[in-house]
């Protein structure tokens, strides 16, 4: 890929080129975690509740349960609580925090020219591995963020932000289980 600057003459770019949007530069890592601060203490102080998003998704998968099997949502205990009786799991903060989120990702991503359909992988990775393993990770994660009561928004910045012990450990377990897990899936991206 070349660079043009203005001591290279511009060669023509093609019209499917010239619509594509140019990705900005990313936002300095300290700002954005500045920026991130306040938009927690903003969740805090207007709904009494800090970052989440694996609730949220939880409540969505639960409204499609809900209309497909009543009954089982009736006799589960953990369910009841969500979408038991005339319950709407939707009536939930953290179901507006979600959509939020997907909505202002995409909105972000669009405004910087970052929204592309992509596989990122490795050189010699192919794109039906590398979609494999998306899979069983993201599965993995989702399934830890329910065992955990949370994901890592929810856990290490709503609940580290409180200084909760749990918090702590679940941070600590997850940068250590990475850290240990990388080196037996690092061929993944070569």
């Amino acid at each position: 890929m070349t660079t043009l600057s203005s001591t290279q003459p511009q060669a023509e770019v093609p019209a499917k080129t010239k619509a594509a949007r140019i990705a900005r530069p990313y936002m300095h890592p300290y700002a954005a975690g500045i920026l991130l601060g306040l938009v927690l203490f903003g969740a805090f102080f207007i709904t009494g509740n800090g970052l989440g998003a694996s609730g949220g998704m939880n409540r969505l998968v639960v409204v499609f349960e809900d209309a497909l099997f009543p009954a089982h949502i009736d006799r589960t205990p953990y369910l009841i609580s969500m979408a038991g009786g005339d319950r709407n799991p939707l009536e939930n903060w953290v179901v507006f925090v979600t959509i939020g989120t997907i909505i202002g990702g995409f909105t972000s991503g669009y405004l910087n020219g970052r929204v592309k359909v992509e596989i990122v992988k490795g050189p010699k990775v192919t794109n039906r591995t590398r979609l494999f393993w998306a899979f069983v990770g993201g599965t993995l994660m989702g399934y830890g963020a329910r065992l955990a009561r949370g994901c890592t928004s929810g856990q290490a910045l709503s609940g580290g932000a409180v200084l909760s012990v749990g918090s702590w450990a679940f941070m600590l377990a997850v940068f250590g289980g990475a850290y240990m897990l990388a080196y037996f899936v690092r061929r993944l991206w070569n």
